[in-house]
């Protein structure tokens, strides 16, 4: 005679039951230090297995081919250029890091050198540093398929940087030639309060700008639009263009693009013109405002005095709703100074050039989240001294100051984000990137 469903139903129920009663009188006839042995046991356990799930899942970016150091540009009979050389700060910058590791026994002898005002035994940051700029202000824009949206971005970038920076042309034909400012306005001088800014002390300070587009392997007419765009602008050698092989994502665009900016400046802007370009001379006064001893400082643009307008109350309440579930995870899973930035997400960010070896040789994340990891490793770098008003130095100061700087904003249509999914894998990817500090599996070393 088959059971009927009753009796199922109470097996299914009953079982759990019997377990728990059974582990219970298993445990309390088990002496407590067994107990805990096994407790330990079990946490070491789960954390081994996360450790190596995440090894496995946790994402780890490629190394560029060598046509990705590459760049073309128009030429001023306006034919396209050959690929050219692309000048790389993090390559030297990787070379004499690694040489230093194998220097570190007189590390501390050289910091106290450098710093004969710290007391003996006092930690000190002993770091190198990159190659001086060759222009004021780089602008790297990620583009993917952006042929439709690109000419007014570049049209409005373009009109501000001639006016504020004015153009770089090489007094020589040599590699190193100094850039001259030329351009259709007169370059204005930005508000300076660096405590040492030595680009500013030299002779020949950097002037004007230069734009890296990285084509991020679109397969419409962006790279043949921007070129067009720079023949029509005389924009030879100023405007860029370097070709990804494979899809790398936004993050991976901005990252292999801030390697190569020779800027004393260096923001990226998204390609849709969202953010008022304008707002840049904002961002560089945040950033001088927050600099430390060392130069280091970070400005980023934000959206968040416009919750609430027109802008964003036209969205759609899934929209507004997944913005505030993920700004509610980002503040629980981040550190304390990245948690309370109210706007990670804009896509205009600006950075000193001595801030950049702390951020860009140390990302992995090449996706939507990738502005998180740079503001997280802004927030963990390296001390650097603290100086006094004439000079000396009075102590240490950690991690590099974020500005948060209100912009203006609108909605450009055409995003790539789709809402739901990518909601749901920003997500996923913030958890794993945060486990992956925290747990050793991504690390401030070098490859």
């Amino acid at each position: 005679m088959a059971p009927s469903s009753s009796t199922i139903s109470n097996n299914i129920v009953g079982a759990p039951l019997q377990l728990v009663w059974f582990l219970y009188d298993v445990a309390a006839e088990t002496p407590t230090a067994i107990l805990f042995l096994i407790f330990v046991s079990l946490v070491g356990l789960a954390f081994g297995l996360i450790y190596i799930v995440l090894h496995v899942v946790a994402p780890k970016p490629r190394l560029p081919y060598p046509s990705e150091k590459t760049y073309i540009t128009t030429n001023p009979d306006g034919t396209i250029s050959k690929p050219r050389p692309l000048p790389c700060w993090y390559d030297r910058w990787h070379a004499e890091s690694r040489l230093k590791e194998g220097q570190s026994s007189s590390s501390s002898s050289n910091a106290q050198q450098s710093y004969p005002t710290i007391p003996a035994g006092f930690p000190v940051p002993d770091f190198g540093t990159v190659e001086p700029a060759e222009v004021e202000i780089s602008v790297v824009i990620p583009a993917y398929n952006e042929a439709g949206r690109l000419i007014p971005t570049l049209e409005e970038m373009i009109a501000y940087l001639d006016e504020n920076f004015g153009r770089p042309v090489t007094s020589g034909t040599g590699t190193n030639s100094r850039p001259t400012s030329k351009g259709t306005g007169t370059p204005k001088p930005h508000r300076n309060v660096f405590k040492d800014a030595s680009a500013h002390k030299r002779k020949n300070p950097p002037t004007g700008y230069e734009i890296l587009l990285i084509n991020d392997g679109s397969t419409d007419a962006t790279v043949s639009i921007a070129l067009d765009f720079a023949r029509r602008h005389q924009l030879h050698d100023i405007l860029r263009i370097i070709t990804l092989e494979k899809n790398r994502g936004k993050g991976g665009g901005v990252t292999h693009g801030l390697r190569h900016v020779r800027g004393e400046y260096a923001v990226f802007a998204d390609a849709d013109g969202a953010s008022r370009f304008s707002d840049l001379g904002k961002l560089i006064e945040g950033c001088e405002d927050v600099v430390d001893g060392s130069n280091r400082g970070v400005a980023i643009g934000s959206r968040a005095h416009l919750v609430g307008s027109e802008a964003v109350v036209k969205r759609s309440a899934i929209r507004n709703f997944l913005m505030r579930s993920f700004h509610f995870v980002l503040m629980i899973l981040t550190p304390p100074a990245t948690s309370r930035i109210r706007d990670t997400q804009c896509g205009f960010k600006l950075f000193s050039r001595a801030a950049l070896p702390h951020i860009v040789p140390y990302m992995h994340t090449e996706g939507w989240i990738f502005d998180i990891e740079m503001l997280m490793l802004a927030e963990s770098a390296p001390a650097t001294p603290v100086l006094a008003s004439d000079g000396s130095v009075i102590g240490t100061s950690y991690g590099i100051k974020v500005a948060e700087v209100p912009v203006a904003w609108h909605e450009v249509d055409g995003s790539k984000m789709n809402l739901v999914k990518d909601s749901v894998k920003m997500a996923i990817g913030l958890a794993v990137l945060r486990a992956s500090w925290m747990l050793g599996v991504y690390r401030r070393r070098l490859a």
